[in-house]
């Protein structure tokens, strides 16, 4: 229980059959400690946070501070991590904040069916992230000189040369594009959902390569084996192109829980 007055209700996730001992004791959020409230066969993973910094208002401030957001992510997404290997967890989105328990006991109850259907699609399963890259030196067109033709002045000479850049661009950009979909289509039959993401920001992720592929696939445990095998195959035979796989992750791209 929380005292209403100064503290909330801090919701990382929902679990089915998760023995909270389990967990370790390691903290969440703020470092407060991680606790469940249960709900029939529901659990949610909760920890008792301050109003001056989870109220509406600090929540209001707080979310456009950086260093803020990225200490919560990291803190909410551990406990997310801890509980999903140990269990079926389906994560809600960070900074999910109620009043108090009883609250989030209402919650549970209302959206019983929700929860359910979601933890029962994840029952066994796990996210896995693939990403794949295009090397500079191998995604850059080839140019050719472009020789005026006679009676042609140097401009009109120039617009050839550009227009002929362009073209060629395009067309590397179209064999990048044809190249992602031929991968993703030999990962996606092994998989039970597929989500497909943006490409990430170069400066983010800090590979020198060019984002043409970023998938997040559903993954039953038992295929994850040869799923990572074949991923190595398709690198091994992908000239120019370097990808790779990482999980198991919570299943962030699944799930669609959020409400209440």
């Amino acid at each position: 229980m929380t005292d209403s007055s100064e503290n909330a209700v801090y919701l990382y996730g929902v679990t089915r059959g998760l023995d909270l001992a389990a967990l370790g004791g390691s903290p969440g959020v703020a470092g407060a400690a991680v606790r469940d409230v249960v709900a029939g066969d529901l659990t949610a993973l909760v920890s008792t946070v301050r109003l001056d910094e989870y109220g509406e208002d600090a929540l209001r401030a707080n979310l456009e501070d950086l260093g803020w957001i990225e200490a919560t992510a990291r803190a909410h997404h551990a406990v997310v991590d801890r509980a999903a290997r140990l269990a079926p967890t389906a994560p809600v989105r960070i900074a999910t904040v109620y009043h108090d328990d009883e609250r989030v006991a209402q919650v549970l109850h209302e959206g019983r069916e929700r929860f359910g259907a979601a933890l029962d699609r994840i029952t066994g399963r796990s996210e896995w992230g693939v990403k794949a890259y295009a090397h500079p030196e191998d995604e850059r067109p080839e140019e050719e000189a472009v020789t005026p033709a006679a009676g042609t002045g140097v401009g009109t000479a120039y617009l050839r040369r550009r227009q002929e850049q362009r073209r060629r661009q395009n067309e590397a950009g179209r064999r990048l594009t044809e190249r992602a979909q031929a991968i993703d289509a030999e990962l996606r039959v092994h998989a039970v959902a597929v989500r497909r993401h943006p490409p990430q920001d170069p400066k983010l992720s800090g590979h020198p390569g060019t984002p043409i592929l970023n998938m997040a696939y559903l993954l039953d445990d038992a295929r994850v084996p040869e799923f990572q095998a074949l991923v190595r195959e398709i690198g091994e035979r992908s000239p120019g192109i370097e990808i790779e796989a990482t999980g198991p992750w919570p299943p962030y791209s699944f799930i669609e829980t959020d409400g209440g």
